[in-house]
């Protein structure tokens, strides 16, 4: 127990000391990482043991970022990159490792080995990938769209290629099954059960996911037990990956699809917040331990052998990616971007080597050299990358996706409780094509508009997270439309210490919340029974028998008193005993000014002129209203 704990130590540590020194100097998170497992790796200070005792755990870390990647693509999403995944990606593989089948039989290996390790080069890291795309601001871009795409029917080669890699061998190989993939339950059978196996597995985790995860999130989000919430998102993303698993699938694919089946749930925006440090601590594990393999005494021993190899994968694997992305109709520059960011190895090739060499197609003493060069490739790609932007700076505009008012990424408004009240606010604000993300806590109200085909969120707005989620560094407007006001008041003081940029509009349930919301930040209130009363009163007015402009001029005229009164005992608020006298010396002067007014009203001939009560106000200023009345607080 002492040394796993010493392993995690030194992990914690370097995470905490290394990467954000990396990503201070613009080398970014990745390459921090992955330099900090190669200096506590075995081959350097040794701090850490055998990077196999944390690998399991480590490439949990990936199964995370395609469930994270996966909540993200909805279906519809889906189907309109399929020119990328099937026409870019399926060109991408062959043509690259046709290239590098090439190279090899040149280089005198057999043609299995050569054919073995030019399609097992072709994968590209999907970790690193992403997660600097998102760094660059490029993931929802041309390039990004492009990268995923290839990204993604590589994932879906591997599982070929696993299969394919014994083939190779011939009869009577070893057979070694992949890390990261588990033991198959249909390793021996005959491979139209293991299609239909595959078929199955695929159809238990859409149908799962589609039918059962709903239900189940709804009952957790009634009880308000958070914990469960977030164990119940990990029991998908295990279940889905062991589901693959068990039929000889990747454990990453089935991880994937999970998230594209919730895509399109209500409780996205929940589960990919609750999922989310999960999945960057664990990926910065995977990348520390990629670091920590790196056989340094190797490079030391055949530092030539080994640099050629990293300059020739990423020189040969940039050239074709950047001319099937020309053949794509991708334009120059996002072609070349596309090219560099994908130019190197992937976390696969090591689980594809391993096979490999179990099943004897590729020889341990290759294997090393591609593993060294490999890992290397990985950590040149943010330095590459990093370069690769500089020069293209006065084109890089073109690379970021297209400013898109209707982009739910960047809202210009979100609406935290969508209720009676939160409901009108949002409808006029879509209604004058303003883009909103909206959050309700309420389940029961979700599923009931859910019905009308309007798009809520399950999540509390109390959490940072979630709103940062939600959009909220990009939105200008929060409205606060929640009916808790303990948790309103909460919300305001948060958001406006960890977002000062968004003007706050807050739901107040009386006057006295409504200082409390502008005592803890909001910059407009609106009690939300003001209104509505004062419409009553006009129509009791005109039942009573008043003529309808007369009413109205009545009530006009009370909300001017009554919003100029507000701001006036705001000084007070706070000392309960001056408050509640003046509030009692208001009510009588209110009554006798509203009198007094309703007595000069303007003869009936002049009914135009009779609604506009702003000159008359303006008259009653200097006077009687220095001691403006009011009603008692509500």
């Amino acid at each position: 127990m002492s040394a796993i704990l010493i392993q995690i130590l030194v992990y914690l540590a370097v995470a905490a000391i290394v990467v954000p020194v990396a990503k201070r100097v613009g080398l970014g998170s990745v390459l921090g990482y992955l330099a900090a497992g190669v200096v506590v790796g075995p081959f350097a200070l040794g701090l850490v043991g055998e990077t196999e005792d944390v690998a399991p755990v480590a490439e949990f870390g990936v199964v995370l970022l395609l469930f994270i990647i996966g909540l993200e693509v909805q279906p519809s999403l889906l189907w309109r990159l399929r020119t990328a995944i099937f026409g870019l990606g399926a060109a991408q593989v062959f043509a690259t490792g046709a290239l590098f089948t090439g190279v090899g039989l040149l280089l005198g290996l057999s043609w299995q080995e050569a054919v073995a390790i030019g399609f097992i080069l072709a994968m590209s890291s999907t970790a690193i990938v992403l997660q600097l795309l998102e760094e660059q601001g490029l993931r929802r871009g041309p390039v990004g769209g492009a990268a995923f795409g290839v990204l993604l029917f590589q994932d879906l080669a591997v599982i070929p290629l696993l299969a394919l890699l014994p083939v190779l061998a011939g009869p009577g190989a070893g057979h070694v099954e992949a890390a990261g993939h588990g033991v198959s339950l249909f390793a021996d059978q005959p491979a139209w059960l293991k299609a239909l196996a595959g078929l199955a597995a695929v159809g238990i985790v859409v149908v799962g996911g589609r039918f059962l995860t709903r239900p189940i999130f709804r009952s957790i989000a009634r009880a308000g037990l958070r914990e469960a919430f977030t164990a119940f998102a990990l029991l998908i993303v295990v279940t889905s990956a062991l589901a693959m698993q068990a039929v000889g699938l990747s454990a990453a694919l089935g991880a994937f699809l999970a998230g594209v089946v919730l895509a399109d749930s209500e409780f996205r925006r929940e589960v990919e917040t609750d999922i989310e440090p999960f999945r960057g601590l664990l990926l910065g594990l995977f990348f520390v331990t990629v670091g920590a393999g790196l056989n340094l005494p190797l490079v030391l021993r055949e530092p030539l052998t080994i640099a050629g190899l990293v300059i020739g994968l990423v020189v040969l694997k940039g050239v074709a990616l950047y001319a099937v992305a020309r053949v794509f109709r991708l334009e120059p520059r996002a072609a070349a971007t596309t090219a560099v960011s994908l130019a190197q190895g992937g976390e696969f090739i090591f689980v594809l080597l391993t096979v490999a060499v179990g099943s004897g197609v590729v020889g341990a003493e290759n294997a090393g050299l591609l593993t060294a060069a490999v890992a290397l490739s990985m950590a040149a790609t943010p330095l590459l990358m990093t370069a690769w932007l500089k020069i293209s700076a006065p084109k890089a505009d073109a690379l970021a996706p297209p400013v898109n008012k209707f982009d739910h990424d960047r809202p210009k408004a979100i609406i935290a409780g969508f209720g009676r009240f939160g409901q009108i606010v949002g409808r006029v604000l879509e209604a004058n094509d303003f883009e909103t993300s909206t959050l309700d806590i309420s389940v029961e109200q979700i599923a009931l508009l859910k019905r009308f085909d309007r798009r809520v969120y399950y999540g509390d707005a109390a959490r940072l997270d979630l709103l940062r989620a939600a959009g909220a560094e990009h939105a200008e407007v929060l409205v606060v439309a929640i009916d808790d006001k303990e948790k309103a008041n909460a919300i305001v003081q948060e958001v406006k210490q960890s977002f000062p940029h968004l003007k706050i509009l807050a739901r107040a349930f009386d006057r006295r919340h409504a200082y409390e919301l502008l005592d803890a930040g909001a910059d407009v209130i609106e009690r939300e029974t003001f209104e509505g009363g004062l419409a009553m009163a006009a129509e009791a007015l005109k039942a009573l028998g008043w003529r309808a402009y007369r009413a109205e001029r009545a009530t006009r005229l009370f909300r001017r008193h009554d919003e100029r009164l507000f701001e006036k005992l705001r000084p007070l608020w706070g000392d309960d005993e001056k408050f509640a006298v003046a509030s009692r010396e208001s009510s009588p002067r209110m009554n006798d000014l509203l009198r007094g007014d309703l007595e000069r009203q303007v003869v009936e001939e002049d009914i135009n002129d009779a609604w506009n009560t702003d000159t008359l106000y303006e008259e009653l200023r200097g006077g009687a209203l220095d001691t403006d009345g009011d009603q008692a607080p509500s």
